[in-house]
């Protein structure tokens, strides 16, 4: 190997995890902190374990919200491109207007 390219090895960097955990393994890091472990992964314990570290579900449930909002005020004689505009630009639906029938 090359000499003073390469980063400084250690054999025995500290992991920590979010739950606990510690162990050590070797790594170009001192210390090392993850969110799931093999101690708290649902693949190793059996047990579902739901993390939202960043409001997932929040914002999901919100997009719902207002999906469902949207379909509670637009009629269905509304044009597929008038809904998904409404979706996009946050403006009011703009309603078909029924054709006026003429007798001839």
């Amino acid at each position: 190997m090359k000499k003073d390219i390469h980063p400084k090895y250690h054999k025995k960097a500290i992991v920590t995890c979010a739950c606990g955990n510690t162990f050590e393994t070797g790594s170009t890091k001192e210390a090392i902190k993850t969110e799931i472990c093999s101690a708290c992964h649902p693949f190793f314990t059996g047990k579902q374990k739901f993390v939202d570290t960043s409001g997932r579900m929040e914002k999901f449930a919100a997009k719902q919200a207002k999906v469902k909002k949207i379909k509670e005020t637009t009629k269905s004689t509304i044009g597929k491109k008038a809904r998904r505009a409404a979706r996009t630009k946050k403006v009011a639906p703009v309603v078909k207007k029924a054709k006026a029938k003429t007798k001839k």
